[in-house]
């Protein structure tokens, strides 16, 4: 059976194209706040509403919602990641995470990071990309994968790093967090894979593309 997906509509850009579609009556939706809106325009009702409705402004009838104090440590995204966890979800896939305030967007690579971290996996959906992250494992992807890619490392750094089927070539290289190596890669159109031994990587790529395959490192080698 395929596994079920949260879907997350954060407050930030969205331009209204859902590249992934949730699956009426399998997937669940979440809106995170003021991302609620974005759902408005979809004429979609979420399964649930998480926020303390700073950004939002209202408290809408006819929806699910919990509501959580301004003063907290986790931004409203973070609480829907969570929430979703708490109820058997493992994979994510978050629209609205991008653009608007900077600080936010770089806030939702850590939540992706979260996410692998604790088991799941994830991909940002916005502003022209897909991105995603893989830890101790690997990516696979196909000959009708396009365009541009960076890989980017997560932490202080990425060991055993192979990239297979770009343009530019890795094979058990070292990722540093302050070293942009992976940066502005292409496909070449073939099978191919992203490998970390150890560590993790954030992974960035064109929005015409499909998910990928992650693999853990462990099942690979069976």
């Amino acid at each position: 059976m395929e596994e079920r997906i949260c879907y997350i509509f954060a407050a930030a850009d969205f331009d209204g194209t859902l590249k992934f579609k949730p699956r009426k009556g399998i997937d669940f939706i979440i809106a995170a706040d003021a991302g609620y809106r974005h759902l408005q325009k979809l004429r979609i009702i979420p399964d649930m509403l998480i926020g303390d409705f700073d950004s939002l402004r209202e408290i809408p009838d006819g929806v699910e919602l919990l509501r959580f104090p301004s003063m907290k440590d986790d931004t409203d995204l973070m609480l829907a990641v969570k929430y979703g966890f708490a109820h058997g979800y493992h994979r994510f896939i978050i629209y609205g995470g991008m653009g608007g305030r900077l600080d936010f967007t770089l806030a939702n690579f850590q939540i992706l990071s979260n996410i692998v971290n604790n088991g799941g996996s994830a991909y940002l959906v916005g502003c022209g990309s897909l991105i995603t992250a893989v830890r101790n494992g690997t990516l696979l992807f196909d000959e009708h994968f396009t365009g541009r890619i960076s890989i980017l490392c997560s932490g202080n750094q990425a060991c055993d790093v192979t990239l297979r089927g770009l343009k530019y070539p890795l094979e058990q290289a070292i990722l540093k967090y302050d070293e942009p190596l992976g940066i502005s890669n292409e496909f070449l159109e073939m099978h191919g894979s992203i490998t970390v031994g150890s560590g993790m990587l954030i992974v960035i790529y064109d929005d015409g593309n499909n998910m990928m395959k992650t693999v853990k490192n462990k099942d690979r080698q069976r």
